[in-house]
């Protein structure tokens, strides 16, 4: 799992730029149109979510068009999922303690 793509995931403001990029490619000035942030903070949080693999930039001609990269969010899932299989096994054992309790 690399620290970047956690670094790019812990700001409020990325995230919720990556839920703007989930519906729409879109450009830097698209981006910054939905925010109260300037042009250079956006460009700053786009290259943070490019450096976590998390978007893609393209370029086309003179603008760069932002998307998002959903094969970014697989270490991230696959190193939630760890703490599933933690979270199945003691909610397991619970269950069978208070069907003990029941019987």
């Amino acid at each position: 799992m690399s620290q970047l793509t956690f670094r790019a995931l812990a700001d409020p403001t990325r995230r919720d730029i990556l839920q703007l990029l989930a519906t729409r490619d879109m450009t830097i000035g698209e981006v910054s149109e939905q925010f109260d942030i300037t042009r250079p903070a956006v460009k700053k949080h786009l290259t943070i979510l490019h450096e976590g693999n998390l978007i893609r930039i393209q370029a086309n001609g003179r603008e760069r068009i932002n998307s998002l990269n959903p094969d970014g969010m697989a270490p991230v899932f696959d190193w939630l999922n760890y703490f599933d299989t933690f979270w199945d096994d003691r909610l397991g054992a619970l269950k069978t303690l208070i069907e003990k309790d029941i019987q």
